[in-house]
């Protein structure tokens, strides 16, 4: 539970700090984002995936 409890902390460290470092950025990319197809969006999401779970399987195996 405290491993699920870091990565959650990470992950809002991680998003804060893209909100509070790089604002006009993120509104470039959330206009971008309904011109990208939906099956693009799916692909990478699924390799983002894929590459977290294989950073932690290296990280902890």
């Amino acid at each position: 539970m405290q491993d699920l409890l870091t990565g959650l902390a990470f992950f809002l460290i991680i998003e804060g700090l893209v909100y509070a470092l790089a604002p006009r950025f993120l509104i470039e990319m959330a206009k971008l984002l309904p011109s990208i197809p939906e099956r693009q969006l799916r692909v990478f999401g699924l390799g983002a995936i894929a590459l977290g779970v294989g950073c932690v399987w290296l990280l902890r195996g």
